[in-house]
């Protein structure tokens, strides 16, 4: 199993990370791989709707986005976790994530999805459900925890103090685990669900 997880927070080693440090506790305890790439700190355009992605099967822009869609497509899980900023994600991570699920053609049918959030006091369950939204078009299951997938910290390292968020974290990189075995197992004994093809309808023609 493998999990490739973006840290969207600009700030190495932050409150977001120690999010991340307690999924990584579990996946090293069920032997699952796993690599982390931070963004959030990176110059990171937004999509400008080109269009060329379709033709080359990568984005126009040769950045993070097209070294990280190989690792993307490689594995079996994808963790997204980020900061709130004003109710929302990282502005920076918004456009990295609008962009690799956008340009990339390969099936993520049944990878895994989790999203993560931290934030001082609010706007964690907009940002959880906003970065949802990238899972649920593409054919991905979220995985789910005891609780919203949050955690809380202002200063640098409070969210160490946060026993129930940290439990949520190592809550949600058990049931991830399980799931992706899970449908591991399925997809040998099953394969995967047949798909229609797609049939895109504009509302104005």
């Amino acid at each position: 199993m493998k999990v490739l997880i973006i840290n969207g927070s600009p700030r190495k080693n932050g409150n977001t990370t120690i999010a991340i440090q307690e999924m990584e506790k579990v996946f090293e305890k069920e032997n699952v791989e796993y690599e982390t790439v931070q963004v959030g700190n990176m110059d990171i355009r937004g999509c400008i709707a080109c269009g060329k992605c379709s033709e080359t099967g990568k984005c126009a822009f040769n950045d993070i986005v097209n070294e990280t869609a190989p690792k993307f497509e490689a594995a079996d899980g994808l963790v997204i976790a980020s900061p709130v900023y004003y109710a929302s994600a990282n502005a920076t991570l918004i456009a990295f994530l609008d962009r690799l699920f956008y340009s990339t053609n390969f099936d993520t049918a049944m990878k895994v999805g989790a999203s993560v959030v931290c934030a001082r006091r609010g706007g964690c369950s907009s940002t959880f459900d906003e970065l949802n939204k990238f899972f649920t078009s593409k054919n991905m299951p979220i995985a789910a925890s005891q609780y919203w997938n949050s955690i809380h910290g202002l200063q640098k390292g409070e969210a160490e103090m946060d026993e129930e968020g940290r439990q949520t974290m190592r809550t949600l990189a058990a049931n991830m685990t399980f799931l992706m075995k899970s449908i591991a197992l399925g997809k040998e004994k099953y394969g995967l669900p047949e798909h229609e093809q797609r049939t895109p309808t504009n509302f104005i023609r």
